[in-house]
């Protein structure tokens, strides 16, 4: 008799060590506090004097630059995954660089959120969700914050013209928090 309840304490024991290892791993996984702390970013539009984004196409350096931005592109944010809202633009500087600008974004946070530029079409609802990942994409990097106006400059060796959309994507999880199609100015 002594031996099995030295037995059932054990099983208890190591049954316990599992669900806490369990919740742990899913504690670290989903980060579920994130979706109550909110980061509010307020960028202004780049000044043309900024490093990092991307030049005008090749060839035309003799072509004057125009004096101030010029919006190439822009669309409203639609939900997915997250209610998500705001605006976005592609915006070329007068020095040639190209930038994604979001204005007035307001989305949940997430573990590991990207901003991607995609050839995605925009659907709505759980259609949406997953497509994002299907053809061509790229990062401009870990979205700054769930909510404001943030600015992500353009790599200076894509062609813009192949991404006809924008996705706040979750990296983590594979999904879109929301996306906006772009519409060409």
């Amino acid at each position: 008799m002594h031996s099995t309840a030295r037995t059932k304490k054990k099983l208890r024991a190591g049954l316990a060590a599992v669900v806490l290892a369990v919740v742990a791993f899913g504690l670290v996984w989903f980060e579920p506090w994130a979706l109550w702390v909110d980061e509010t970013v307020k960028e202004e539009l780049p000044s043309a004097t900024s490093t990092g984004g991307g030049r005008a196409e090749p060839g035309t350096a003799a072509s004057p630059a125009p004096a101030g931005p010029r919006e190439l592109a822009r669309g409203e944010l639609i939900s997915h995954e997250h209610t998500t809202t705001g605006s976005v633009k592609l915006v070329q500087l007068a020095d040639g660089t190209r930038t994604l600008r979001f204005e007035g974004l307001d989305t949940s946070s997430g573990p590991d959120l990207r901003v991607w530029l995609t050839d995605a079409p925009v659907k709505a609802g759980r259609a949406g969700w997953h497509v994002f990942d299907d053809g061509k994409h790229i990062s401009l990097g870990k979205l700054k914050g769930n909510k404001g106006d943030q600015n992500y400059a353009l790599p200076a060796d894509i062609d813009w013209n192949a991404y006809t959309s924008v996705s706040i994507w979750c990296d983590r999880f594979d999904v879109s928090f929301g996306a906006a199609e772009l519409t060409r100015a």
